[in-house]
């Protein structure tokens, strides 16, 4: 890659730190069998001491892809039919209902959703950001609270109306939570524990977790208390103890040297190196391809969230076309972010991928705009 344009790279982060914009930021770019970037740049938390590179920060839905992972792990056993109804294990999603505001009436669900449903976000939920009937009725219902376990929100959340008929739209979505209660069924055990067991252990991802343990919480990252630009409070989640909830679409911590143990494996189609640097095999290469392809076909999509060129595969963003999108990218490359401002990128067609991880929530949307730009600039 060409080196003045990593330092242009650089130069920009630490101009959005400059600017107010960012307290800190970690990015690292991993390009043809090599770490090409590891920087760290400003404060880890505003008024703090220096970023450092294997700093903590909180993912939010960068998890989804790891849980997702372990997902096509169990059905390679035969374990986890992705066709198989939710409610085969989740007793609470039976008999599921459909709202229709035009009416303000429900009906039965046409087909029952799946477990590819969960995968791809289109089970008919919803995140209930947006004021109306049905999100009224996930917040009555404490939907997401994290006092209740992953059992508990699915035994909140099964009884309450869809948004849409199961695999009639895409909508970004509760969905991957309700996965992680699917793999704790499957499973017999919490879903920290299936991660760690099936994941972050055989690949060495010692710092990645649901909380931080006391003696490395002066490594977190934090926000500035108020957004920079429009001044509204920003609270992100407490993970100085174990939650209840141990949320598969939103609840890990993780550093960049972590995440980037995953993509390797990821971009390695189902092998990288394990925690005693010898290679180690979690999937087939079949069921990474499988997991990074579209799955969406005509299915329309609801909300901006997916940007135009995109589809959406199993945990994942999946690249349509060159062009269409705001940022350069190849077909075929697959991405996530999370809502405190963490991006990543893996492009198999350029043997690359990208991190850069902030705690900056009003920043996200420009950041993954941003960093592709910067970092496709240097190839």
């Amino acid at each position: 890659m060409d080196s003045r344009s990593l330092d242009r790279l650089r130069a920009a982060l630490q101009r959005h730190v400059d600017d107010g914009l960012l307290p800190g930021a970690v990015a690292l770019v991993h390009h043809q069998g090599r770490t090409v970037l590891r920087e760290a740049v400003g404060r880890l938390r505003p008024g703090g001491p220096a970023m450092a590179a294997d700093s903590l920060f909180r993912i939010y839905s960068m998890t989804k892809p790891i849980a997702s992972l372990v997902a096509l792990m169990l059905m390679e056993e035969g374990r986890l039919p992705l066709s198989r109804p939710v409610a085969h294990y989740l007793p609470a999603f039976a008999g599921q209902r459909v709202y229709d505001a035009a009416t303000d009436t429900t009906a039965p669900a046409t087909r029952e959703a799946t477990v590819q449903d969960l995968l791809r976000h289109t089970a008919g939920l919803s995140y209930a950001w947006e004021p109306g009937t049905v999100p009224d009725l996930y917040r009555a219902a404490r939907v997401g609270s994290r006092h209740r376990t992953n059992a508990e929100l699915a035994a909140a959340l099964g009884p309450l109306p869809l948004v849409h008929q199961p695999g009639s739209r895409w909508e970004y979505s509760r969905a991957t939570d309700v996965l992680g209660a699917v793999l704790e069924v499957v499973e017999g055990d919490t879903l920290g524990a299936i991660l760690r067991r099936r994941v972050l252990e055989p690949l060495g991802m010692r710092d990645t977790g649901f909380h931080v343990a006391a003696a490395e919480q002066h490594r977190l990252a934090e926000p500035f208390a108020r957004d920079p630009q429009t001044g509204a409070g920003v609270m992100l989640n407490d993970v100085s103890a174990p939650p209840a909830f141990e949320s598969a679409g939103g609840g890990l911590v993780s550093t960049a040297d972590d995440y980037a143990r995953f993509l390797r494996l990821m971009l390695g189609r189902g092998t990288g190196p394990g925690a005693d640097g010898r290679p180690v095999r979690l999937v087939g290469r079949a069921t990474v391809d499988f997991m990074t392809a579209n799955h969406l076909g005509a299915i329309p999509v609801a909300g901006d969230i997916l940007a135009p060129g995109y589809g959406f595969g199993l945990g994942v963003a999946v690249r349509l076309a060159t062009g269409e999108a705001a940022w350069p990218g190849s077909p075929g490359s697959y991405s996530w972010s999370g809502m405190a401002g963490t991006v990543f990128f893996a492009d198999p067609a350029e043997d690359l991928f990208a991190i850069l991880l902030t705690q900056a929530p009003g920043q996200l949307r420009y950041l993954g705009e941003l960093y592709p730009a910067l970092v496709y600039a240097a190839l």
